[in-house]
């Protein structure tokens, strides 16, 4: 029996929302997800542990990862009382200049546990664009009374998912302004996260899947070294010792199926021949 994991899975998920929608897992599926990744046993890792094992430290068998992309107020709503039934934790790539201020809303556990709190409106992803680009981010995204109550709670960690969430290479006049705007945007990120957080990683999740040469350098250059990506497949470990090595970490896109589906994907993306063979085909 093997003691260390051959390849770790990381998940993605955006939302877990009752608004229908793109890239949305609904709050029942959540659950049943995250119920069979307790009950079967699997481990969640932190950022600081799969980077370990990346180079190449030993993870139990069966360890994965859960990711969220954005910081949406419905992983406070829905997403935390469901990891905290479970005593998992997930990792969520925060948009650093979305959070606004205020007290933490309600969320579904006091729902479910009869406190009189109405649940926030939660809107979809299109109405959540739509509500950021107006100036209305706190419609949206969390609260960083909500972030900090996470990490309190242990659900959630945060890294870098850029401060302003623009592709740089669409909306720059020449290659020398991408790459400042760039710079610029990671560096902001980076002392927003320091200085509400006291402290900030070298994980990086890139917006919309995004990167190309200009990007991996300036974010080497402004500290990062581990890169959250939409590639789907598993992450094995290295053979080598390579901590101060860059790294690009494959995810897979969590659908709105039920559990059975994510356990099927667990078991293939956690056996790097299997995982290799199945995106062949797939492709």
């Amino acid at each position: 029996m093997r003691h260390t994991a051959r390849s770790v899975p990381v998940l993605m998920y955006h939302h877990v929302s009752t608004s229908p929608g793109m890239i949305t897992v609904t709050p029942a599926n959540f659950a049943a997800q995250m119920a069979y990744v307790a009950s079967a046993g699997y481990r969640t890792l932190s950022a600081a542990e799969l980077a370990r094992f990346l180079a190449g430290e030993p993870v139990p068998p069966k360890s994965i990862v859960v990711t969220f992309d954005d910081g949406y107020l419905d992983n406070w709503v829905h997403a935390h009382p469901v990891l905290q039934r479970h005593g998992l934790n997930a990792i969520c790539f925060l948009v650093s200049g979305w959070p606004g201020e205020g007290a933490p809303r309600a969320t579904a556990a006091h729902a479910s546990d009869g406190t009189v709190n109405e649940l926030p409106h939660l809107l979809n992803h299109r109405e959540g664009e739509l509500a950021i680009e107006a100036g209305c981010a706190d419609d949206a995204v969390l609260r960083w009374s909500e972030i900090d109550a996470t990490r309190r709670a242990g659900t959630f960690e945060f890294h870098s998912h850029t401060h302003c969430h623009v592709r740089w290479d669409q909306v720059a006049g020449n290659r020398s302004e991408k790459r400042a705007k760039l710079r610029d945007d990671l560096l902001v990120a980076r002392t927003t996260l320091q200085e509400r957080l006291g402290g900030v990683s070298d994980h990086l999740c890139w917006p919309q899947g995004y990167y190309d040469d200009d990007y991996r350098e300036v974010a080497r250059e402004t500290g990062f070294r581990h890169f959250y990506t939409c590639h789907p497949g598993g992450n094995p470990s290295s053979k080598r010792t390579q901590t101060h090595a860059e790294r690009s970490i494959n995810r897979l896109e969590v659908r709105d199926r039920p559990a059975l589906w994510l356990a099927s994907r667990l078991w293939i993306h956690s056996r790097p021949a299997v995982s290799r063979a199945y995106l062949r085909i797939k492709r």
